[in-house]
């Protein structure tokens, strides 16, 4: 009997392991210099918990057709919510920092991973009707959460109502596209306008999400935010990442070539993973967020050609990270089903905020549909397969979650707490849950009635 075909057979071990970490996760640090090493023993516990019940709620989830990454976040909520029912195992998880480096590192290899899944040629290539498509789906659902936030959270800041608007923003490539996949419609001209629309979406979103963060930042450091700081904030992202692009796309080929020389194993991997981390760092100094400078360099290694020395083999770069954040994303995204308490959900104008956010979703991106330029498109699929935001919409959040701004009443919050985030997950569940089903619905119709 294997793990794959017998999924519920980690649950022992995920048991074991939760009581396990209950009886060691509260011991004092002395233990720690004691036993003569600076790391608690406890983290390795609970790194472990986190990777086994990331593994087994996706897997659940893979078996009825939805992406594994929806099982990974109900298992941080599964666990983080144990507390309601008086079990405090998994509280410890919440607020560790070496847990927390984890989860960061990993969200910068899924970024760098959806880089490298880009193709800038391929977003030129593509047409009008995609670079219409992105610019509506940004536009629409931005001011639509925008106003949705107003509505049901008044006494949010402006900047706060602004940053949920744009967590709307983007669209998740890896679902809509394991959709077509599966559907055999990977080269329909609806799949090729909706992945290149969603493609520029994200890159319309990491800037968006760069001017948001930076004027939350200058405002919470008491600076007056001027129209031209805004101005000054987005046109720096946009060279960022175009510089980016440029130097790695001179500079990259000839660092390879001289790399393809060693003998050893493993060169293209760790290059490209320090070349990852040298542009999110580059990017956090020039004031954006690391993941941006993470994306810029995937899209940089997108196109470059590795040829080892003496003709040996190595497998490409998506296959040799596969392993990394097979190990480090799982941890981002049941850390931040952690973050969500479904406590306050017992609230009816959260829950109805958690509603009213999500139609602002499904509605923004239909929206976008009326950008189709060509004939012959049917747009409802093209609405419908923009949906999903997936692991994008949760990135922006939790870098939401750790943005603090002064309140009314002079204390410093999160611009996203947890109830917003809450809502905000609540909402990336459903569209990306509605997707497959909608989508599958509008093409088979599309079929229908071409055969009438």
């Amino acid at each position: 009997m294997s793990l794959t075909r017998k999924p519920f057979v980690l649950m022992p071990i995920l048991l074991t392991l939760l009581v396990i970490f209950e009886s060691h996760a509260f011991a004092s640090t002395e233990n720690n210099v004691e036993t003569g090493h600076g790391l608690n023993p406890s983290v390795l516990l609970g790194v472990a918990i986190v990777l086994v019940v990331a593994k087994l709620f996706g897997e659940v989830f893979e078996r009825f057709g939805q992406p594994a990454v929806l099982g990974e976040l109900i298992a941080g909520i599964a666990l983080g919510n144990l507390v309601i029912f008086g079990l405090n195992l998994a509280e410890p998880l919440k607020t560790n920092e070496t847990i927390a480096a984890l989860a960061e590192i990993g969200v910068i290899i899924l970024l760098f991973e959806v880089g490298l899944e880009s193709n800038l040629k391929e977003m030129m290539e593509v047409g009008w009707s995609s670079l219409v498509v992105a610019v509506l789906g940004v536009v629409a659902p931005f001011f639509l959460g925008w106003g949705v936030s107003a509505y049901f959270i008044p006494g949010e800041s402006r900047l706060g109502h602004i940053f949920i608007g744009a967590t709307l923003c983007a669209t998740s490539v890896g679902i809509t596209a394991r959709v077509f996949k599966d559907l055999g419609k990977l080269t329909t001209r609806e799949a090729r306008i909706i992945l290149g629309a969603a493609v520029i979406d994200d890159v319309l979103g990491l800037l968006i999400l760069a001017v948001v963060a930076g004027s939350i930042r200058a405002a919470a450091s008491g600076a007056t935010i001027a129209l031209v700081d805004v101005a000054f904030i987005a046109i720096k992202s946009f060279l960022f990442l175009i510089l980016s692009v440029v130097a790695g796309h001179f500079l990259l080929p000839q660092m390879l070539r001289g790399a393809g020389r060693f003998e050893s194993r493993g060169v293209l991997l760790t290059l490209s993973i320090s070349f990852c981390f040298l542009l999110a760092w580059a990017s956090s100094k020039v004031g954006l967020a690391p993941i941006v400078g993470a994306f810029a360099a995937g899209l940089v290694l997108d196109e470059v050609h590795y040829k080892p020395r003496g003709g040996r083999q190595e497998r490409g770069l998506g296959d040799l990270l596969q392993p990394v954040s097979t190990f480090l994303v799982p941890i981002f995204f049941v850390l931040m089903g952690l973050k969500v308490d479904l406590r306050m959900f017992a609230r009816v104008d959260i829950l109805g905020f958690a509603l009213m956010l999500t139609l602002a979703a499904i509605v923004g991106k239909q929206i976008c549909a009326l950008g189709v330029l060509e004939r012959g498109v049917d747009r409802l699929s093209v609405g419908v397969g923009m949906i999903p935001r997936g692991e994008v919409g949760l990135i922006f959040a939790g870098i939401g979650a750790t943005l603090m701004m002064p309140t009314a009443f002079g204390t410093i919050e999160p611009v996203i707490n947890s109830a917003t985030f809450g809502a905000v997950v609540i909402m990336v569940i459903i569209t990306t849950l509605v997707t497959p089903l909608a989508l599958k619905w509008s093409l088979d119709r599309k079929n229908r009635t071409k055969q009438q």
